[in-house]
């Protein structure tokens, strides 16, 4: 798969001496037209790219299509194409490791229009995620907003904004 970025929190490096967990995460991106298929997440503020960890003994296309379909309820999920990983060091903010290292695998795809049940786990309520379909720019520029004036921001949020900027440079345009 194509590296598109590889991003470093700064609080990270010098990587010496350090215990790093690594992470391989799939990311799903669909679209219609210029709206993509996104999660808002209500306590951060923000638009992401459903997807998560891949389990042991998944692919990264099956943790994808997983991923997709507990948290938008999306079905029949079909014509998976590579779109591009993003590598990312950032702080791991629990006592077993002192970085996380995670390789976020993005894939385009297809789905069927109407989206079934989620099935999101309990910090994903707790956090009030759900699923929406929104213009990309309008994305794009609301996650931009969050950046600038939120503390409440996740560290995820300058990975969704590059990856949002690249799908709409690259695929929707």
């Amino acid at each position: 798969m194509q590296p598109l970025k590889t991003a470093m929190h700064p609080d990270v490096f010098p990587l010496d001496g350090k215990s790093t967990f690594h992470r391989r995460a799939a990311r799903a991106i669909v679209l219609r037209g210029e709206d993509i298929l996104l999660l808002y997440t209500e306590r951060y503020h923000d638009y992401s790219l459903p997807g998560g960890g891949v389990d042991d003994g998944e692919t990264e296309v099956d943790g994808m299509i997983r991923e997709l379909q507990e948290e938008t309820g999306a079905q029949n999920i079909r014509n998976v194409i590579p779109f591009g990983s993003y590598e990312e060091y950032r702080p791991w903010y629990k006592p077993d490791f002192d970085v996380m290292h995670m390789i976020s695998h993005c894939f385009y795809c297809e789905i069927d229009e109407e989206l079934g049940d989620v099935a999101f786990e309990e910090y994903e309520v707790k956090n009030g995620m759900r699923p929406v379909w929104i213009n990309i720019h309008e994305a794009i520029a609301h996650n931009k907003h969050t950046l600038e004036t939120s503390d409440k921001q996740g560290l995820s949020l300058e990975r969704e904004i590059f990856l949002l900027e690249k799908i709409a440079v690259t695929i929707v345009s």
